[in-house]
């Protein structure tokens, strides 16, 4: 089983799972590859088509999705396969999941959006050709205890359809005792820190820049520094990436990485962000990652791919990734593509209509987050998903923004939060409160305006627009909904909505960034069921703006300095 290495993923960007192939087959770990892998995806029993949710129409199921559902399905491990351990991965179930090998209780997880992996090694049956039996118990009562982002049962307006069960890829793998576990990369402007996870004590690390072998040395430790020769920096108009070999005595993968830093500074008195030492302006829009036949799961991996290249198509070089956490495939491609994320944490919790949404929109927008109360099974449950969140994803470069709470969803103590965030990815900016009942601690002030009734205000700290616009039409050839035309202001026609686009832009965003506005983040990239407030619909079939005004558009919008 060949290793499909790192300049094959970047010539198969394009690739993806065609009619009657298994969906999602590519390694689905792109930052850790290694020669050892069984796509899982495909039919399971009862006509299941892993990996998508059993609401979406790509899945196969019929009829009412229950709170509890069992997969099933067997798998063979080919001769040769097995080393020391064996280990089964699931990179996304809704949302408790216990997992049965053979008929012996291998493990389980809670939460619906992160990684998790089991050792199935005493399970298996280590006879060559022998059939496994797989089974997989989901549980998933919408309970607002765990992540649960815009789902709801009953679903309409800004609430979509749910998801349960099996949503991201299934794989297997086996490993030697000395495998390499995890790594971490922290990159700087001349290199990385490279921190390695492994029961090994001897490590031999090679760095391609392209074809060229720029760096090769062995070293006994797990945390290493490495300085880069003629470092090439990444950014969106140049996503240069690095590959890197890590071997131990047994074990052998791959990765890559982009020397990158993200930090706030002052520029010309103002307080900015800045990418590689500049500042820079995010010009972004926000990303639910809905599609209408998988609901949370496109139908192949090029769907993402093709989703960034009509956004970097407008002049776009941000996508704030809306309460929700992709496949990894998702974010090589932006880092690959070059296409900057600000990643929102799954907000829990319930959302309360008039403390969340109206009150703050008519101005009250100040609140003591440590008088709200919360279980603390909820705290717990939001933190668990938070850390596994930066640690799944601490290695793209793509990814320089966090979001811990949108819009009081379920926020608590957001100082402490910052606080505790900060101490586990200290390299990243952070946005403690997205849009309002901002507290003490924040890297940037946050702010949403969506109807005009009040103005910027400017702090000590970088400011950026995280949520504006929402402009709606409904295409009624390519529209969820038959009738509904859910958004923050309606208009009549692409042409209408188009030109109201770019006036908005140059009404609210261009006139501020010499004030100090340091980003903004349109509402939205893609219409969502009943909302219609998309740059394209829900099908990607239409645009509503004129590409080369935006692209004209987004020229403006620059961060310039005095000389």
């Amino acid at each position: 089983m060949r290793i499909p290495i790192l300049s094959d993923i970047h010539n198969d960007l394009k690739m993806g799972s065609k009619a009657g192939e298994i969906p999602f087959s590519k390694y689905p770990r792109p930052s850790l590859v290694r020669d050892s892998y069984i796509c899982l995806n495909g039919e399971w029993k009862n006509n299941i088509l892993v990996p998508f949710p059993l609401e979406s129409a790509n899945s196969g199921y019929k009829g009412h999705v229950p709170e509890e559902y069992t997969y099933e399905r067997s798998f063979v491990l080919p001769k040769g396969f097995i080393k020391d351990k064996v280990l089964l991965h699931f990179d996304g179930v809704d949302c408790i999941t216990d997992v049965y090998v053979n008929g012996s209780f291998v493990g389980g997880h809670e939460g619906g959006y992160n990684a998790f992996t089991l050792d199935i090694t005493k399970a298996v049956s280590r006879t060559p050709g022998a059939q496994n039996s797989l089974r997989v118990v989901v549980t998933d009562k919408l309970s607002h205890q765990y992540p649960y982002g815009k789902q709801r049962k009953l679903r309409g307006g800004m609430w979509y359809t749910p998801v349960t069960g099996i949503w991201k890829s299934v794989w297997i793998e086996s490993v030697t005792d000395d495998y390499i576990k995890a790594i971490e990369i922290t990159p700087s402007l001349t290199g990385i820190e490279l921190n390695i996870e492994s029961e090994a004590n001897d490590y031999r690390i090679e760095v391609y820049d392209g074809q060229e072998r720029i760096l090769s040395e062995r070293t006994p430790y797990d945390l290493v520094k490495i300085e880069i020769p003629r470092p090439h920096h990444w950014s969106p108009e140049d996503p240069h990436l690095y590959d890197i070999f890590i071997s131990t005595p047994n074990d052998r993968v791959k990765s890559y990485f982009g020397l990158r830093t993200v930090a706030v500074g002052e520029v010309d008195g103002i307080p900015r962000i800045l990418l590689n030492g500049e500042p820079y302006f995010f010009h972004g829009v926000l990303d639910q990652g809905y599609f209408p036949e998988g609901i949370y799961t496109p139908n192949c991996e090029q769907d993402f791919i093709d989703d960034i290249m009509r956004l970097k198509d407008l002049g776009i070089n941000t996508i704030r990734k809306h309460i929700k956490v992709e496949p990894d495939c998702f974010y090589e491609a932006c880092d690959r593509l070059g296409m900057i994320v600000f990643q929102d944490m799954v907000n829990n919790g319930t959302y309360k209509y008039f403390r969340d949404t109206i009150f703050p929109t008519l101005g009250y927008k100040r609140e003591n987050d440590l008088n709200v109360h919360v279980s603390n099974d909820t705290m717990e449950c939001f933190a668990c998903g938070v850390k596994e969140t930066l640690v799944e994803l601490y290695n793209h470069p793509s990814i320089v923004y966090y979001t811990i709470f949108n819009e009081g969803w379920g926020q608590f103590n957001a100082d402490f939060m910052y606080e505790w965030v900060r101490n586990m990815d200290p390299s990243r900016i952070i946005d403690a409160t997205s849009g309002w009942f901002k507290q003490s601690l924040s890297d940037v002030d946050s702010q949403h305006i969506y109807f005009h009734v009040e103005k910027l205000v400017y702090t000590d700290k970088p400011l950026i627009l995280s949520e504006f616009g929402g402009l709606s039409y409904r295409d009624p050839e390519h529209s969820y909904s038959k009738y509904i035309n859910y958004g923050y202001g309606k208009c009549k026609s692409v042409e209408e909505v188009g030109k109201a686009i770019i006036k908005l832009y140059e009404d609210q965003v261009v006139p501020e960034i010499k004030n100090g506005l340091c980003g903004s983040i349109y509402t939205q990239a893609y219409d969502v069921e009943d909302e219609t407030n998309g740059l394209y619909t829900y099908d990607r079939k239409v645009c509503k703006c004129d590409p080369a005004a935006m692209r004209e558009l987004a020229k403006r919008l620059k961060i310039e300095k005095k000389q």
